[in-house]
């Protein structure tokens, strides 16, 4: 389909798979929920997968005749369209930083890349985890009206979310501009595989925003010595105990953005 008329003028990129669609000629909706049995449709179909002959079940009208009634999913297409750009920028930074400069440190990881994920617009700016060979971090970016490049580095900043308050530090870099950063690990040596950090990243973006957290993360001092305890613990286990990578608790996770001091400059 080559595009329908008035809505986003044709512009098929800017409806979501959860558009509901109408025709213009008798109002007739199309609900990708529902589908359409009269055409043998089934329901989770969205309208821009539909064959091309597809036409309006009431009148017959084809699908150039129809119009966006209401889109659940254009914020989030939206929040995407928004988000795209900033994390690729910081992704393609902190790239260069890795061969330029980390590539051959002793502490990173190499079977680790730079990857941005579970970005989101929280409060206006985009929040989002990333992961490089040597740091997992918290990032806050500035949103579009802000202008974070007069941040002085190592400035900190305490940011309250749900789950508690948390450390950010103040940088800047050429690419991305100003931002925060909280750290969560470093260094990343614990991690197996880029799936394994991934899985411990994305479970940050939900434990951050879950308040049953919130007593853990206020109690910086024994979150501390906690996570010591356990890793000392675990550096004392067999070594083929200690050969398996088991991903830290959402607590675990949430509780080293506190315990763990940023990676220098880099991160």
């Amino acid at each position: 389909m080559s595009g329908f008329e008035g809505s986003f003028l044709g512009a098929n990129d800017k409806i979501s798979p959860q558009a509901i669609m109408e025709c213009k000629i008798c109002w007739t909706p199309y609900d990708p929920a529902e589908g359409d049995d009269t055409r043998q449709v089934l329901p989770g179909t969205a309208f821009l997968d539909l064959p091309d002959d597809w036409s309006c079940s009431n009148c017959d009208a084809p699908k150039a005749q129809f119009l966006v009634s209401e889109d659940p999913g254009s914020d989030a297409m939206r929040e995407a369209a928004l988000l795209a750009p900033r994390t690729q920028a910081l992704v393609a930074d902190f790239t260069e930083v890795w061969h330029a400069k980390m590539r051959d440190v002793p502490m990173v990881n190499k079977l680790l890349h730079v990857q941005a994920v579970g970005f989101r617009i929280y409060e206006g700016r985009p929040l989002g985890v990333l992961i490089a060979p040597w740091f997992m971090n918290l990032i806050q970016l500035p949103d579009e009206g802000e202008d974070w490049s007069g941040l002085t580095p190592g400035d900190k900043e305490v940011i309250a979310f749900p789950s508690g308050d948390y450390e950010f530090l103040h940088n800047t870099r050429e690419q991305t501009g100003g931002y925060k950063a909280c750290s969560l690990f470093s260094p990343m040596g614990e991690f197996r595989s880029q799936n394994q950090a991934v899985d411990v990243a994305s479970a940050v973006m939900v434990a951050l925003f879950q308040d049953e957290h919130r007593a853990e993360t206020d109690r910086s001092a024994d979150i501390r010595s906690t996570r010591e305890a356990e890793l000392a613990e675990a550096e004392a286990a067999e070594p083929e105990a200690a050969a398996e990578a088991v991903p830290p608790t959402r607590r675990q996770v949430i509780s080293a953005g506190l315990a763990a001091e940023p990676a220098g400059d880099a991160g």
